[in-house]
């Protein structure tokens, strides 16, 4: 009894103990504390209003006491970091890394077990992360559940996708956060693997805006050897509380001591600018890992893609369209195979005339009839490709031409066989000299019961990426868990899918209006998006007049998205045909810079706009992309981004007096004015619209 009486004593003391930590700018405030129980808990307040109140932290560990109370501090240590690095790729050359860090070192009396969490603020959010020192009580340990909470302090406008293990590919949903009801979201929707876990339950990054101005964003940075985090919201208290994926067992995490988690991240401001700006989740990994990172480069391409989504031709050989029939075992060619080495080379020949890097081909390889929805195991070897595909002659003809292909590896989700042959794709690579491969991971995973977003499926997609290095060869993954800053670590993980993308407008409901300016505050704040831009014939009834399907932008919107969706590797995706008909709007994807020396964001609305302006790494070109949702915008900007006492020509790529994203997309204009950087350009974006803009020095 003297020992327990003791014990509540020290928790009594501990519980009027907190500790607080500001951002640089002393903007932010984080404020740690322990409850009567010894609970960890933290608040966030910007600029003295309350943003994150009164949350509970702790980790629940299967076959033990969790870590979740009952501690006490053992020490406060703070740090401060002020440093500047340079990324192999991004959106600028210099990154500042800007942050107050405190250690708050905890231990469990009762289990004799220590944990510490460690939070830093920066000036545009706070992150806190778990981390497990070696010790005697624990060394192999499993976690059942994370209990990290993020109690909201108002009912905010919130841009939100059900928490899928399996996928991101949803369209956004505009609401209150007290109105989130997954039931209610519109399931006919293209996405063909579907594991929704709860009506509540809901995807991060979560953009979300209050009623008086600021906006705020939760997500999670350095996913390394854990599951991704979902949410699950208790509406009418506007709770949040972490959602980690489970294995095919229901554990969510195996670890062993040292070891740390994921940091979670909570971005706020008054400017939306700043929040998708924000570098703070890639400052939030490690730094690179690869010594020679010379073989990491930009790339635009072109490829045999755009062609199946649009029913012009197929992935498969026999060309029924049909991935889930081998067609009796016989390979029988109907002529409409896309992946041809005639067709290859028209790809390459369209490259080398524009200046394009690469090719990509989908569909090279045998094992397309008979791949998806039986959770089949055994289905590509990823080196052998059908009879009408020679590897040898297209590599041949594209070296002489000055132009690289790239890989394609669909998995079909069966990562078991990708790893059996991973080593043996890569070798063909080096072999043929390909740069880069796309992978893919569509339907259900094997090992079976795994999810995407899982334990297991993280380090695969992290595996791949280290893999690759070896073999230098960089890595843009589809269907993958969504990034959360690796490609600091490893930079040749070059992009990723991991959202809905472009394709979607060929054949589904399609991608709203609004979905191009939503992206760039959830998806793209982990890292490059691969979102494949620039369709010219927005309408697939141009392929068929029985279709419906459209792109939901306008033509001059495709090409500021090369702008306003960063990617170091981007696809002007519409077939070489589509583009020689409009060659004065093909001019700008010609043009475009895909790697950067700055970026600034001039405007900023989440679910209604964005302007981008970015500079060229290699030269004193900046590039200048504008977006609007379903309505209508009239802007006019200052160009003091420019280099002062110098004169530009700037080529403006605009929406026609008459454009509409329904009623009329392809409608543009061209013109160019003279500027300098006191100059100012007025522009109109029409409903669905965008505007892009060259700037070239002409003095």
């Amino acid at each position: 009894m003297k020992r327990i009486a003791s014990i509540g004593l020290l928790f009594l003391g501990i519980q009027l103990y907190s500790q607080s930590v500001q951002s640089p700018s002393k903007e932010i405030t984080l404020n740690f504390s322990l409850s009567e129980n010894g609970k960890p808990t933290y608040q966030v307040s910007y600029k003295n209003k309350a943003v994150v109140l009164k949350s509970f932290l702790g980790i629940k560990v299967k076959n033990a006491s969790n870590l979740d109370a009952n501690f006490k501090i053992d020490s406060i240590g703070n740090k401060n970091v002020n440093e500047t690095w340079q990324p192999v790729l991004g959106e600028q050359s210099n990154i500042k890394n800007s942050y107050n860090e405190m250690t708050v070192a905890l231990s469990q009396p009762l289990s004799n077990r220590k944990m510490n969490i460690i939070f830093r603020v920066f000036d545009e959010g706070v992150a806190f992360r778990y981390a497990f020192p070696k010790q005697v009580n624990m060394n192999y340990f499993i976690i059942t559940d994370e209990v990290s909470e993020f109690n909201l302090a108002g009912d905010h406008k919130t841009f939100w996708l059900p928490g899928d293990f399996d996928s991101q590919e949803y369209p956004y949903t505009e609401s209150k956060l007290s109105d989130v009801n997954t039931d209610n979201i519109n399931k006919n929707n293209g996405i063909g693997l579907k594991s929704i876990a709860g009506k509540y339950t809901i995807q991060s990054p979560l953009m979300m805006k209050s009623a008086d101005g600021l906006y705020l964003n939760i997500f999670e940075a350095a996913v390394v050897n854990y599951p991704v985090m979902h949410l699950d919201l208790v509406p009418s208290e506007l709770k949040l509380t972490s959602h980690l994926v489970p294995n095919a067992i229901g554990d969510k995490a195996y670890l062993q001591a040292p070891c740390v988690s994921p940091w979670r991240t909570i971005m706020v401001s008054n400017d939306a600018r700043n929040i998708v700006s924000s570098k703070m989740i890639l400052n939030l990994n490690d730094p690179c890992k690869i010594k020679d990172t010379s073989w990491i480069k930009p790339m635009k391409f072109v490829g045999v893609w755009w062609e199946m989504h649009v029913g012009k031709s197929t992935w498969d050989y026999a060309g029924s369209q049909n991935a889930q029939n081998a067609a009796d075992g016989q390979l029988k060619p109907t002529g409409k195979h896309g992946a041809t080495t005639e067709n290859t080379k028209r790809y390459i020949d369209f490259a080398a005339k524009n200046g394009f890097d690469g090719v990509l081909v989908e569909g090279w390889n045998m094992g397309w009839e008979d791949w998806f929805g039986n959770w089949k195991e055994d289905v590509f070897d990823f080196t052998t490709p059908y009879p009408d595909y020679d590897l040898k002659a297209i590599h041949d003809y594209a070296k002489a031409k000055g132009v690289k292909m790239i890989m394609h590896n669909e998995t079909s989700g069966s990562v078991a066989n990708y790893e059996r042959h991973l080593d043996r794709a890569l070798n063909l690579m080096k072999e043929y000299e390909y740069p880069a491969v796309k992978t893919g991971y569509v339907g259900r995973i094997i090992p079976r019961g795994e999810f995407h977003d899982g334990q297991t499926m993280v380090n695969h997609f992290n595996f791949v990426a280290r893999r690759a290095a070896d073999f230098k060869v960089m890595v843009d993954s589809h269907e993958s868990s969504r990034p959360t800053g690796y490609s600091r670590t490893y930079p040749n993980y070059v992009a990723a899918e991991a959202a809905r993308g472009n394709e979607f407008n060929a054949w589904s409901v399609g991608n709203p209006p609004m979905h191009e300016t939503i992206l760039p505050f959830t998806r793209l704040l982990g890292g490059p998006m691969d979102y494949t831009p620039g369709i010219f014939e927005i309408k697939m009834s141009y392929y068929d007049s029985k279709k419906t399907e459209q792109v939901h932008t306008t033509l001059a919107k495709q090409l500021a998205l090369y702008i306003t969706m960063y990617s170091p590797v981007q696809m002007a995706a519409d077939l070489p045909e589509n583009y020689e008909r409009y060659p004065d709007a093909f001019q700008f994807i010609k043009d475009v810079a895909v790697d950067w020396q700055d970026s600034k964001y001039l405007e900023a609305e989440p679910g209604d706009y964005l302007t981008v302006t970015r500079k060229d790494k290699h030269s004193e070109n900046w590039f200048l992309g504008a977006i609007t949702d379903e309505n209508a915008r009239d802007t006019e900007l200052k160009l003091d981004f420019l280099s002062p006492n110098k004169k530009y020509k700037a080529t403006i790529y605009e929406d026609g007096k008459d454009a509409d994203w329904q009623k009329n997309p392809k409608s543009y204009a061209i013109r160019s004015v003279e500027v300098t950087s006191k100059s100012k350009i007025k522009l109109h974006l029409a409903n669905g619209g965008g505007a892009a803009i060259s700037f070239q020095p002409s003095n």
